[in-house]
């Protein structure tokens, strides 16, 4: 695969993660359960199973109006917290890339990180506060570390799966889970959970299309 980034790698990247998420729906609902609102997995994957669904109708042309579009659609249809930070987070990433035809790494790569900001202003978080920045934030460096795509998404899902584990002795400082204080230690962050897989799709697209 070229690497530049065209349409087609992020339709690819989207259709991943939708079936990423699907996989684990049951189990990012229960990671959800004794922490939040039980819903984590079914939002998300009605958000994205609307995703596909709409860009099945309307396909976009280029890799920013492809995460803008993606972005406004979770918005409009994952319940919760989830879909105002999945949206920003996409929704972000596509305003940055603009009109290219195509992108390159390092212009993903600090697109995402510019959206990653966002997304911590959105819910006040910041590492260290079991959240999905800690998978996140990773990532990122990860990508921002890596030359290629080949070798860089490998590495960011590596490091997105390992700072969700790392959620678990963490304890919960933002969203429903702080309410439990000290008793939501022992429990991984389910939004870090979810990141993970969408880090864990990157790769897999790029792994498909190389």
């Amino acid at each position: 695969m070229s690497e530049e980034l065209d349409t087609g790698f992020f339709a690819d990247w989207l259709r991943a993660a939708a079936t990423a998420i699907d996989r684990e729906a049951a189990h990012l609902t229960e990671l959800d359960s004794p922490i939040g609102d039980a819903d984590h997995g079914s939002n998300l994957q009605r958000g994205f199973t609307a995703v596909q669904t709409a860009l099945a109708k309307e396909p976009q042309e280029t890799p920013g109006a492809l995460l803008l579009f993606t972005g406004r659609q979770l918005i409009s249809t994952v319940g919760g917290a989830s879909g105002p930070l999945y949206g920003t987070l996409l929704r972000r990433t596509g305003k940055a890339l603009g009109d290219a035809a195509a992108v390159p790494l390092p212009e993903l790569a600090a697109a995402l990180r510019g959206a990653a900001d966002a997304v911590a202003q959105l819910g006040g978080a910041a590492p260290g506060d079991a959240t999905m920045l800690d998978a996140l934030y990773p990532a990122l460096d990860a990508l921002d570390a890596g030359s290629a795509p080949g070798d860089a998404f490998p590495a960011a899902a590596r490091a997105a799966a390992e700072g969700a584990e790392a959620t678990v002795p963490m304890q919960a400082r933002k969203g429903r889970a702080s309410y439990l204080g000290e008793r939501s230690v022992g429990h991984e962050d389910p939004g870090a959970a979810s990141t993970a897989l969408l880090f864990e799709a990157l790769a897999t697209a790029y792994g498909e299309g190389a």
